[in-house]
């Protein structure tokens, strides 16, 4: 069940990011056939490959699970730009995304 998983869930975020089996595999450092290996059911990552996947696609193991969110890499970036601001700046912030809830629900 969880193998399943991680192989769909790899191959959902790859096909989000627009690059291919191969090119992940290059960008990741492995050779040609290590995505497809992953995504065809003929092997899983080990925990060092899998942390590299998790970065490559710029979120945690938590978000990798976490298939509830559409885009995890954009509410992560997100989450840590707001790190960075003072109270002012987050009422203001929360005051637009109240605004853009309210316009999405009507």
């Amino acid at each position: 069940m969880y193998e399943n998983f991680v192989r769909d869930r790899i191959t959902q975020l790859r096909l989000k990011k627009g690059v291919s089996e191969y090119q992940m595999s290059y960008d990741l450092g492995y050779s040609r056939g290590y995505v497809y290996n992953i995504s065809s059911g003929k092997a899983l990552p080990p925990m060092k490959g899998f942390f590299a996947i998790c970065d490559y696609f710029g979120i945690t193991p938590a978000e990798f699970f976490d298939d509830r969110r559409e885009h995890p890499e954009l509410v992560a970036k997100a989450l840590k730009s707001l790190e960075t601001l003072d109270d002012s700046d987050l009422i203001l912030i929360l005051g637009h995304i109240n605004r853009l809830q309210k316009d999405t629900s009507n």
